[in-house]
C-alpha cells in the first residue's frame, strides 16, 4: 500500500462551513476545495463536487478514513464535501431514524447549494459506505438534476430482505445490535470547539428527543410500506445516475451487487472483493484494491466527460476466493479477479445436489424423511452477521455446529470446482408447531474435517409464500419450500468436500424462533442448486494496487483491544457468547480533540429453550478537549417469551463527570409470526 503526498492539483481544506436548508437548519459540511476553483483565485475555474453524506460525525467518527480518501479528490480537481446529516455530529436538528424522507429532502437542498456555489461546475457525484451507500441510491432515485454518477459501497436495495434488520423474514441479532449502536452514536454532542455558545443545548435536545429504534424496527416484522421507502428495488428505473457498487464477500451486503447489475437499467458497474464492511484500499481481508484510482476514472467519466475507457470493464469484477482453514480473522484471502460481461452469468450451470441417504448426491437416491430439531444455541461458531469493527468475528470452524444440525456431505472432489453465485434450497418438509426456522450452509470440508463456511440462508417457516403477509405452518401438513442462500464465490481443491447442514437455530445471529419446532424433511423431493462457474469461459482482469492518502495525524493515548468469548455452564443451562469492542483513545492533532468508544455484548440462551434469550449491549462514549469533558453511556437489554419482546434500555450523560441527563426505557412489542 502506497501513501500519496503529492498531487496534481493543489487543494485546500475548509474544516467546517455551514449548509443553511430552507427550513432554518444548519448542516456541518467540512470541504476539500482546489486552489484552482477558489473564489479568492482570480482565474478561478468550477469542478465538480463528489458529497458523502452520514450521521457518523466528520469531525471525530469519519476523519481517519475521510482524511486517506478526500485530498486525492480534491487533488484531481474535484471538491470532497462531507456533511454531517441532521441531528449528528455538528448539524443542527433531530433524527428520528434512519433513510427518511426528511434525510432525502435534506439531501436534494445540499446538492442544490453545491451547484449554487461558484466553486462548483454544477456536476455532482453522491458516494458513500453503509449509510452513505444507501443514501446515495435513495437520493439518485429522486433524480436531482445535477446528480450525474454515484459510488455506493456496501448498501442494499431492499431494506427488508438485505439490511441489517431482518433475514428470510427471521430477526437477525444485529437488528438489536445496530439500535444499540446508533443509541451510542447519536447521544454525542457537537464539538464545543465549533459550537461554543450552543453545543450543549443542541446536546440536550438530542438527548430529551432520542429515539427508541429498536422498538419502532421490532414494530415491523414484515415486507411492509416502512420497510419499502428507501428501497429502490420499488422501481428500479427511478435510478438514472451512473452507479459504481462495490461491496465484499465478508460484508453483510454481498447479494445486492448482482441484483442490483441485474435489474438497474442506468449505466453501471459492480466490483466485489474478499472485504468485510470497508472501504477497499484500506479494508481486510486483503488485498486491497485502487479504489482511488477507480473510483476517478468513475469521476472523469461521468463528472468531466473524459472518454478513459472504464465503460468498457466487465459488468461485474468478482473476486473468487481460495479454500482456507476456519480462522476468527483474516489478514488476506490468497485468490483471483474474474470479469463478467453480464449477469445474470452465461458461464454458470446450476447442478441439482440431492439431500439423500447416501450423502449430497447429483442422483435423485431413495425415499427417506429426515428430522431435525437443534439446540438453541447452534450457530455460536457463525460470526458477526456484519463484518465492520474487524476482530475476532469471522465464522470459525463449523464442525461443531455441523454436528448439531442434519448433514450430507458430498463425494471428495476431483479437480477443484468453483461456486459463483446464490445457491438456492428446495426443501419439502412438514413442521410439529406453527412456526420456526430453517438455516441452510454450505461448508468446504478439509481432509483433516476442519469445516469452513463458505455461504448460509434462513427462512422464517411462516414467510415461506412471501414476506409481506406471513402464514403460519399447518402441523403435520407437508409443504414445498425453497429460499436463496447468500452469493458466494469460492473455489473448493480437489480432495475437499461440499457439505451442506439444515439447522432449526443460528444463534446468536438469528434471534430464536418463538417455538421449539422439529421438521420432517422428505427426501428425494429435497434439494439444492448450486452454482457451479467455469473459469476457463471468463475473463481474467486485474485491479490497480491501493493507494491511501496520507494518515491523519493523531496520538494513540490507549490502545484498541477486542475479543470474543464463547463460554458454556457445567450443567449445560446457559451458552453465552461476550463481544468486546474497544476501539482506545486517541488525540487528533489536528484539533485536539480527544475521544474514547467502546461497545460491550452478552448473549445467553439456554440450549432448550428458545425463549431463554437474552442479550445486553453497552455503548460508552467519550470526548474530552482541555476542561471540556463530555461522556455518555448506554445499555440495551432484549429479552422475549413466547407472546412479546420486552425492552430496557438507559441513557446516561455526564459532563465533567456531573450527570446531566438521564433516561430509561421499559416496553414491549408483540411478537408477530418469529
Amino acid at each position: 500500500m502506497k501513501v500519496v503526498q503529492t498531487y496534481p492539483q493543489r487543494f485546500s481544506e475548509i474544516e467546517n462551513t455551514w449548509i443553511t436548508l430552507a427550513d432554518g437548519c444548519n448542516l456541518a459540511a467540512k470541504i476539500w476545495l482546489p486552489d484552482q476553483a477558489s473564489p479568492e483565485n482570480e482565474n478561478h475555474q468550477p469542478v465538480p463536487a463528489i458529497l458523502e453524506y452520514l450521521p457518523y460525525r466528520k469531525r471525530d467518527g469519519t476523519h481517519e478514513r475521510d482524511t486517506m480518501t478526500y485530498p486525492w479528490f480534491a487533488g484531481h480537481g474535484y471538491a470532497g464535501v462531507r456533511v454531517d446529516i441532521r441531528g449528528n455530529g455538528d448539524s443542527d436538528g433531530l433524527m428520528h431514524d434512519e433513510y427518511l424522507l426528511q434525510e432525502q429532502d435534506d439531501a436534494l437542498e445540499v446538492i442544490e447549494w453545491l451547484v449554487n456555489q461558484p466553486w462548483c461546475d454544477g456536476n455532482v457525484g453522491m458516494m458513500g459506505i453503509s449509510w452513505g451507500g444507501f443514501n446515495a441510491l435513495q437520493v439518485a432515485a429522486r433524480k436531482p438534476k445535477a446528480l450525474k454518477a454515484i459510488i455506493s459501497l456496501c448498501s442494499t436495495d431492499n431494506r427488508y430482505t438485505d439490511d441489517i434488520h431482518y433475514k428470510g423474514g427471521a430477526l437477525l441479532m444485529e437488528n438489536l445490535g445496530w439500535a444499540s449502536t446508533m443509541f451510542s452514536y447519536s447521544s454525542r454532542p457537537p464539538d464545543a470547539a465549533l459550537r461554543p455558545d450552543d453545543w450543549k443545548e443542541v446536546w440536550l435536545n438530542r438527548l430529551e428527543n432520542t429515539p427508541l429504534l429498536l422498538e419502532k424496527w421490532l414494530q415491523h416484522p414484515h415486507h411492509d410500506e416502512f420497510w419499502k421507502h428507501g428501497s429502490i428495488d420499488e422501481n428500479y428505473a427511478d435510478v438514472d445516475a451512473a452507479t459504481l457498487l462495490i461491496g465484499g464477500w465478508h460484508d453483510a451486503y454481498s447479494n445486492a451487487i448482482p441484483r442490483m447489475l441485474e435489474h438497474l437499467q442506468c449505466p453501471r458497474q459492480g466490483i466485489t472483493g474478499p472485504w468485510a464492511h470497508k472501504y477497499p484500499h484500506f479494508a481486510v481481508p486483503g488485498p486491497q484494491v485502487g479504489f482511488l484510482q477507480e473510483s476517478l476514472r468513475w469521476w472523469d467519466y461521468w463528472l468531466k466527460g473524459i472518454d478513459n475507457g472504464v465503460m468498457d470493464e466487465p459488468l461485474y469484477r468478482a473476486y473468487l476466493m481460495d479454500s482456507v482453514a476456519p480462522k476468527p480473522s483474516y489478514p488476506a484471502r490468497s485468490g483471483h479477479w474474474i470479469g463478467e460481461t453480464s449477469w445474470p452469468s452465461n458461464n454458470i450451470d446450476i447442478v441439482k445436489f440431492y439431500l439423500s441417504p447416501k450423502g449430497l448426491s447429483q442422483a435423485t437416491g431413495e425415499d427417506a424423511y429426515y428430522t431435525i430439531k437443534s439446540p438453541q444455541d447452534t450457530g455460536v461458531n457463525g460470526g458477526e452477521y456484519c463484518i465492520m469493527w474487524l476482530g475476532p468475528d469471522w465464522p470459525t470452524d463449523q464442525q461443531d455446529d455441523d454436528a448439531r444440525s442434519l448433514t450430507f456431505n458430498a463425494d471428495v472432489i476431483s479437480g477443484e470446482l468453483t461456486l459463483f453465485g446464490s445457491p438456492v434450497v428446495h426443501l419439502e418438509v412438514a413442521a410439529d408447531n406453527t412456526s420456526g426456522h430453517i438455516t441452510v450452509r454450505v461448508c468446504d470440508v478439509a481432509p483433516n474435517g476442519e469445516s469452513t463456511l463458505i455461504t448460509y440462508g434462513v427462512l422464517n417457516l411462516a414467510h415461506r409464500n412471501g414476506h409481506e403477509n406471513p402464514v403460519p405452518m399447518i402441523p403435520g401438513q407437508t409443504e414445498q419450500i425453497q429460499f436463496k442462500l447468500d452469493d458466494c464465490g469460492y473455489v473448493i481443491p480437489e480432495g475437499h468436500r461440499i457439505r451442506v447442514s439444515i439447522a432449526t437455530s443460528h444463534w446468536p445471529l438469528i434471534w430464536p424462533a418463538s417455538e421449539d419446532t422439529t421438521f420432517t424433511i422428505h427426501s428425494p423431493n429435497s434439494f439444492i442448486e448450486l452454482p457451479i462457474f467455469d473459469q476457463t469461459r471468463s475473463q481474467s482482469v486485474t485491479l490497480p494496487e491501493p493507494l491511501i492518502c496520507e494518515p491523519y495525524d493523531h496520538e494513540v493515548l490507549q490502545p484498541s483491544d477486542s475479543y470474543r468469548r464463547l463460554t458454556k455452564d457445567i450443567a449445560g443451562e446457559v451458552t453465552e457468547v461476550e463481544i468486546l469492542n474497544d476501539f482506545g483513545k486517541t488525540r487528533s492533532n489536528l484539533h485536539g480533540l480527544i475521544k474514547h468508544e467502546t461497545n460491550h455484548e452478552r448473549h445467553q440462551i439456554n440450549p432448550n429453550d428458545p425463549n431463554s434469550a437474552k442479550s445486553v449491549i453497552k455503548g460508552m462514549q467519550f470526548l474530552q478537549r482541555d476542561d471540556w469533558k463530555v461522556k455518555t453511556e448506554t445499555v440495551t437489554e432484549l429479552t422475549c417469551d413466547q407472546s412479546n419482546f420486552y425492552i430496557k434500555a438507559s441513557l446516561t450523560a455526564y459532563e465533567n463527570d456531573n450527570i446531566v441527563f438521564e433516561r430509561k426505557w421499559d416496553t414491549h412489542v408483540k411478537r408477530q409470526y418469529s
